[in-house]
């Protein structure tokens, strides 16, 4: 069974930092892309970042324009790790945020349970 178990959420002043660590176990699947989403109160859930690799391409990174500059992903597709460094954070970055992974072979996501970022003085 494949479990994805996140950790590093906790509560952070406006301008702090936190960092994101997502690791699958329980399969030999092949992760094509490994991510971020959050979701706020109230809010539909949204892509934050993610790497894929595939076609000659190794942990490419690629981010939601509202975390450019502020968020760097990282980790390993073929290690079934991925993190997120959240600096210079916001109010507005308080959410839940959901690590997942994609097997394109079989277009299936998988997902965390979830860890919560709050921002807040």
């Amino acid at each position: 069974q494949v479990r994805l178990v996140e950790s590093g959420g906790s509560l952070v002043q406006p301008g702090g930092s936190l960092r994101l660590s997502c690791a699958a176990s329980g399969t030999s699947l092949r992760f094509s892309t490994m991510g971020w989403y959050r979701q706020a109160p109230g809010k539909q859930r949204e892509l934050v970042a993610q790497i894929t690799s595939g076609g000659g391409i190794t942990n490419y990174a690629n981010y939601a324009d509202f975390v450019k500059g502020r968020f760097t992903v990282s980790g390993d597709t073929a290690k079934n790790t991925v993190y997120l460094q959240m600096n210079n954070l916001k109010p507005e970055d308080t959410a839940l945020y959901y690590c997942y992974a994609f097997v394109q072979a079989t277009h299936y996501n998988y997902w965390g349970q979830g860890t919560q970022v709050t921002v807040s003085s």
